[in-house]
Order: C-alpha cells, then sequence, then structure tokens
C-alpha cells in the first residue's frame, strides 16, 4: 500500500543520501587507498552539511507514527492493515540506527563496535525487503520484487563492509543500490499512482495492476524489466561518472568525513597529510 508522494518523498532521501555516500567515501578512497576504511555516517564540521542526517533523524519517527496511525484508522483487509503496523516497525528501527550512529560517534567507540553496527544495518534491510509490496499483486508485484532485491543488495553490502570494513568496492555497491533505490521508488510510484506515467491497457483495482488482455499484461513486465536495466545503466553511469571526476580533480573532493567525529585511524591519517 502506497501512494505517489510516499515514493515520491523516498526518493527525495535516498538519492542525495547515497549521492553523497558516494561522494564522501569515493573522496576519502583517493586521498589514501591504502588506508580506506567505510564508516557509518560520514559525518562533516559543517553542520548543515549533516542536514540529511538530522532530516533522517526527524523523518523517520514520523513516517513511523503515521504508519501506526494508519494501522488504527484502515478498515481494509487485514493483511494491509497490518502491514502498515510492520512497516512503522521498521522505521522505528531505522530510527534506532541512527540513534545508534550518533550514540557511538559523539561518544563511546568501543562500547559499541562499528562492524555490530553495519550487521544491525543488515538485519534492517532484511526486515525492509520482508515488507516491501506486501499484498500487492499484478504487475505492481513485479515492480516490488525488484525494489526488494535492490534492499537485499544494500543488506549484503552492509554484511559485508562488516567483516571488511576496507572493501570499498562493497561501499560503492551500496552506494549505488540507495540511489537506485531511490530512483526505482520514484518508478514505481509513477507506474502505479499516475495515470500520466501507468501502463499502457492495464488499470489500478484496489492494490492490484489488471491488464485487459494477455498481451497487454507481457508487454508492461516487458516494460518493466527494460526501465529497470535503464534504471541500472543511468544509476551505475552517474556513480562511475561522479567517482572519475573525483579522481581527476582534488578541489572537488569532499572534506566530508574529516570532521569531529572521526575514528582513531583516520585522525592519525589526517594529521600524518597535513
Amino acid at each position: 500500500m502506497g501512494s505517489l508522494a510516499t515514493h515520491f518523498t523516498a526518493s527525495l532521501f535516498l538519492v542525495p543520501l547515497g549521492i553523497r555516500r558516494l561522494l564522501c567515501s569515493s573522496s576519502l578512497y583517493l586521498q589514501n587507498p591504502s588506508q580506506y576504511r567505510s564508516k557509518l555516517w560520514y559525518f562533516s564540521n559543517a553542520r548543515w552539511k549533516n542536514l540529511d542526517f538530522y532530516a533522517l533523524v526527524i523523518a523517520l519517527p514520523i513516517a513511523s507514527f503515521a504508519d501506526v496511525f494508519l494501522f488504527l484508522t484502515f478498515s481494509g483487509l487485514p493483511i494491509y492493515r497490518f502491514a502498515f503496523l510492520q512497516r512503522s516497525l521498521v522505521f522505528l528501527f531505522f530510527w534506532v540506527l541512527t540513534v545508534l550512529i550518533v550514540f557511538r560517534e559523539n561518544f563511546d567507540h568501543l562500547l559499541i563496535h562499528e562492524s555490530l553496527v553495519f550487521v544491525f544495518s543488515a538485519i534492517l534491510f532484511v526486515a525492509e525487503y520482508s515488507v516491501i509490496g506486501k499484498g500487492i499483486n499484478g504487475l505492481g508485484e513485479i515492480l516490488y520484487e525488484w525494489l526488494g532485491g535492490l534492499t537485499l543488495v544494500c543488506a549484503a553490502c552492509c554484511l559485508y563492509l562488516s567483516i571488511r570494513p576496507t572493501a570499498f568496492f562493497a561501499e560503492f555497491l551500496l552506494c549505488s543500490g540507495i540511489v537506485f533505490k531511490g530512483t526505482w521508488s520514484l518508478q514505481a510510484g509513477l507506474s502505479l499512482y499516475s495515470d500520466v506515467f501507468s501502463l499502457k491497457g492495464c488499470h489500478k483495482f484496489l492494490t492490484d495492476v489488471a491488464c485487459d488482455l494477455e498481451e497487454d499484461t507481457l508487454r508492461g513486465v516487458a516494460l518493466i524489466n527494460l526501465l529497470f536495466v535503464g534504471h541500472a545503466i543511468g544509476v551505475l553511469t552517474i556513480c562511475l561518472v561522479l567517482f572519475g571526476i573525483l579522481s581527476s580533480n582534488w578541489n572537488l573532493r569532499y572534506a566530508d568525513g574529516t570532521g569531529s567525529l572521526l575514528s582513531e585511524p583516520d585522525l592519525l591519517h589526517e594529521i600524518e597529510f597535513e
């Protein structure tokens, strides 16, 4: 269950978050590949550059309470009603993740191990996968299956980073996956909840996208798969271009991640660099 507004909002958070993480992690990696280490979050001394994190801290509990309200007031089938409750719990636990990051970065690095937080992130992505598109049928189910697959990719990247935090390829794939989730979430919203971008010969009925003819169904499936490939090529191209620009232009590299919230190895590297 969803709407164009919820999908657009998700895209509005995920795409900038993934791009910023890519820019920050790539900048650190290009500074010294041998000493690169992935971070839970790439904070900056400039507070305004951390607005995406502050926005998540505020937005996640609001989204959770909104789904609880829908759970209490929704009068439809129980499967859809409880989907709101399950999604609210996922939002709530993602908010707990942000609290853990703040606590670790500001208070005690030893009390909460970074690897454990990455594992917790992977578990949350798997939990998100379990509630994505629940109760959606027809062509909408295919759209959400692709979105669920991207979520599992992010979970696998977090799990791998918990074991090998120096693996930049896993960080790059995680950033690309987050951006991809954002663009595909918007695509799902446009395809399912917008008449302008709806699939030809198919109609929205409650949570089902049904087509008049079998030919329309096959064409819709083919178009969804083609759109997914197009999004994949576009996202990968954008991420590679951004990495290439950073590698060839020192002045464009982000200083994010080199602020007061660094871990000790990075502080030592920063002193040696100076």
